[in-house]
């Protein structure tokens, strides 16, 4: 996969892959990560739709926000990238650290979003994950990036999940250290920042997760689900956080199902 590179109207450079044509689907990684994560998804939804996977802020070839930005400061990068990128109505899925920028993306700009699907995302953690993710925040920031850390809570010990495995601690050992803590310091403090806006949210929204993820757990992902107008959750049974890798086919069909909700019917306001 070849990244292609392009400068905001402030000047600043994005990073993004784009493959295929038809109705965009736009694909946001997790702190850490990069573009090329959601490489499953890439191979099969270019078949049908525009894919267009953003490299955020301090990840891949994207510059650095200023200062110490919160999520919200995410949101609004990504509403600019789009807008610069041609985009008007598109379907957004976003991983982690991603579905919270989905997310707000869905409310803070809704001229935008078709279609929103949050994958491993959090909503309303306990105060004992708070304290937990706050500290691996502060570890980042002083320079300390122990990826055994994410990479034993996000995978298990069959084959397939040991492949994936592989290559995410590759693309976390090759992350620019500034651009993983601020990001991680946004992710640690945002999981409120949209909590009460999912009723706000009348596009059709896919909230997925994995039955062995510790941190984006099944009763979020149904909290999330109840409180969205149009809101389904899928919950993928024996795999952990990076479920689009370890089960491929599942996420796939998942997503499929999503993109193929009627528009007109979630306007009306039905439940797929």
């Amino acid at each position: 996969m070849t990244l292609q590179t392009l400068r905001l109207s402030d000047g600043q450079q994005i990073s993004y892959l784009e493959y295929g044509l038809g109705e965009p689907l736009v694909l946001l990684h997790g702190v850490g990560m990069c573009a090329e994560a959601w490489g499953p998804q890439i191979a099969h939804f270019a078949k049908t739709n525009r894919v267009i996977a953003l490299d955020m802020p301090g990840h891949g070839l994207s510059d650095l926000l200023p200062g110490q930005p919160e999520l919200t400061d995410y949101v609004a990068w990504t509403a600019r990238a789009l807008r610069q990128l041609g985009c008007s109505f598109v379907n957004v899925a976003g991983h982690s650290m991603g579905a919270l920028i989905a997310v707000g993306l869905a409310v803070d700009h809704p001229d935008l979003v078709l279609r929103l699907a949050a994958l491993n995302g959090v909503y309303r953690r306990t105060p004992e994950a708070r304290v937990a993710v706050q500290a691996r925040a502060a570890a980042l920031a002083e320079g300390a990036n122990d990826i055994e850390v994410p990479l034993a809570r996000w995978f298990g010990d069959t084959a397939a999940e040991q492949a994936a495995r592989m290559q995410v601690a590759h693309w976390l050992r090759r992350v620019n250290l500034q651009g993983y803590a601020a990001a991680y310091r946004a992710f640690a403090n945002g999981d409120l920042v949209y909590s009460e806006a999912w009723p706000l949210i009348h596009s059709p929204a896919l909230i997925l997760t994995a039955s062995g993820d510790a941190n984006s757990t099944p009763q979020m992902a149904k909290a999330m689900a109840k409180a969205a107008p149009m809101g389904q959750a899928v919950v993928i049974e024996g795999h952990r956080h990076m479920v689009n890798l370890t089960a491929p086919a599942q996420v796939n069909a998942a997503l499929a199902a999503w993109l193929a909700v009627p528009l007109l019917a979630a306007k009306k306001g039905m439940r797929a």
